[in-house]
């Protein structure tokens, strides 16, 4: 009798855990169904809500050079939103109702900046619509595991002219400056009046789009990215990206100082037409130049440690 009623005994008690596995089971794949539900609801209705508002932003990245990387970046982030995959598996689901409240700001950000015309409002809410959207389905930590991505879209938005106007003249007068400088050393004679360099043969302008303004913006992304693709240390990524400023405006410097000296030599043709246009690629292509070897020489002085982790774990 003692016999069979352990085997009983453990036959119960095996069936009860089982049952109660499966209880388990089944409700993790109720609970996966609702979440999955309630994402394809939020989906569509971000579609629905922002879709002029991405239609817009398109519009600016085709027409405003400054901003024409702005079409790599919804990719380049929904890459980095699959490179976190396993990280996401791993995390602890704990929908936060904090989430919801975000979210309706956000909302209420899109509203005001329809009804006031101002789409610096509009486009910035879609962040806070999709970082509340994560937080109040899946919790904080999967917000802070996709943190990065979210807020890289953030320099696929054009900042607005009442911020880029006071930065763009200070830029020119910058530009100018430098060009001067390097034409007097060249000892090449050069009068300067704020943006405006008068040459022997010709008068050059520092205009808005030579201000720098388009190659800093650019740089100021791809820094971002490099730092993120080639480095693991947060503060050293910090400081590439802060390098892309100064690497900006001192490569568009030496641009205005070789404009200056090929209008001297080969007049103002030389300031003109493809040459200019392809001078602003060099300026790109230098500035990112100085940005790789900031990094060697980063490298040089302060090496990465030998138990150096895995290359996943720049998605932290």
């Amino acid at each position: 009798m003692t016999l069979v009623s352990l085997c009983l005994g453990g036959k119960f008690g095996l069936t009860t855990l089982t049952t109660k596995t499966q209880r388990h089971q089944e409700s993790l794949i109720r609970h996966m169904k609702k979440s999955l539900s309630a994402l394809a609801l939020l989906i569509a209705s971000f579609g629905y809500l922002y879709w002029d508002v991405f239609a817009k932003l398109a519009q600016d990245w085709s027409e405003d050079e400054n901003y024409s990387h702005g079409f790599l970046i919804v990719p380049l982030a929904l890459y980095l939103a699959y490179e976190r995959r396993e990280k996401l598996r791993r995390a602890i689901y704990r929908p936060n109702n904090v989430g919801l409240l975000v979210i309706v700001l956000s909302l209420g950000l899109l509203a005001a900046g329809v009804l006031g015309a101002e789409l610096f409002t509009t486009q910035v809410s879609i962040l806070g619509t999709i970082g509340g959207s994560v937080l109040y389905l899946y919790g904080w930590g999967p917000l802070r595991i996709m943190l990065f991505p979210i807020a890289l879209l953030f320099v696929m938005i054009p900042i607005p002219a009442i911020v880029l106007n006071p930065i763009a003249f200070p830029l020119q007068l910058l530009a100018s400056k430098f060009g001067e400088a390097a034409l007097v050393t060249c000892r090449i004679p050069v009068l300067r009046e704020g943006n405006v360099m008068h040459l022997a043969n010709t008068s050059l302008e520092v205009a808005e789009a030579c201000s720098g303004l388009r190659s800093l913006v650019s740089l100021l992304t791809v820094g971002i990215l490099y730092g993120y693709f080639v480095e693991s240390r947060t503060w050293i990524r910090l400081f590439l990206t802060l390098a892309a400023i100064p690497a900006a405006i001192l490569a568009n410097g030496f641009r205005v100082a070789g404009t200056g000296i090929a209008a001297h030599f080969y007049g103002a043709k030389a300031a003109e037409g493809f040459i200019h246009t392809f001078s602003g690629w060099l300026v790109f292509v230098a500035a990112f130049a100085m940005l790789f070897v900031l990094h060697r020489i980063l490298l040089w002085l302060l090496p990465k440690p030998l138990l150096e982790p895995n290359i996943s774990s720049r998605a932290a």
